[in-house]
């Protein structure tokens, strides 16, 4: 499957639903291969993924699913997801993402029971044969931060070339104690969050998020 690169771009999307459809490993080391190319400043390259398949995954999704189902207190946070208060307009944009994403599955607003099942999805990594989990090294700054969102972006941009889809998934980032039961990652890294990666499961309906008109988001200073 070849994809133009501004395809790849906006056919790639949060999945929130995969079929039991193992995605191969030459696929998975040849996206690696491909994702190592992207930018860092000084070629620090601060990402360090984790690729989860089969026995480990399914226990990872087991002990998370009883976290989920007892209860259990989220493990305290390494880093804020959002800002304490959003301001406008990314207060409304972040509402607007909550309304549209239930209404696609017939979510009521005050249906708070529902919400968190779809939530709890998360650690089920949406029914996704193989994940990704990213860490940083506590000692690294904003700008590798930034480095690992490229390395990322990169990801989900080669896997659309392979014909897969995924979900980024910061939510891993409060059950980080769970992951690294199965992971053993060193004490040094951070986790910053999972990826699902396979084969979408078109049965499972979604609504595609809008962008914000381009005069919302860009400047030209023209001569």
């Amino acid at each position: 499957m070849i994809l133009d690169v501004y395809e790849a771009v906006t056919s790639r999307r949060a999945v929130r639903g995969f079929i039991d459809r193992p995605v191969p490993r030459p696929v998975l080391e040849r996206v690696l291969s491909g994702a190592a190319w992207a930018p860092s400043g000084s070629n620090l390259q601060p990402w360090r993924a984790y690729v989860v398949t089969g026995g480990p995954l399914a226990e990872l999704k087991r002990r998370a699913g009883r976290r989920v189902a007892s209860g259990d207190p989220w493990d305290e946070r390494e880093y804020e997801m959002y800002p304490p208060t959003l301001k406008s307009p990314y207060r409304e944009r972040r509402s607007a993402f909550g309304q549209e994403r239930y209404s696609a599955l017939g979510i009521e607003r005050e249906d708070w029971e529902a919400r968190q099942r779809a939530a709890a999805a998360n650690w089920d990594c949406f029914g996704a044969p193989a994940a990704l989990f990213c860490y940083i090294d506590r000692g690294m700054g904003r700008p590798q931060w930034s480095d690992v969102g490229m390395y990322l972006q990169t990801v989900m941009l080669l896997l659309r070339a392979e014909g897969l889809h995924s979900c980024p998934q910061m939510a891993w980032s409060v059950y980080r104690k769970t992951v690294a039961e199965i992971l053993s990652p060193p004490d040094e890294l951070i986790l910053f969050c999972g990826m699902s990666i396979g084969f979408e499961d078109d049965s499972v309906g979604y609504a595609r998020t809008g962008r914000a008109p381009l005069d919302e988001t860009v400047t030209f200073v023209e001569g």
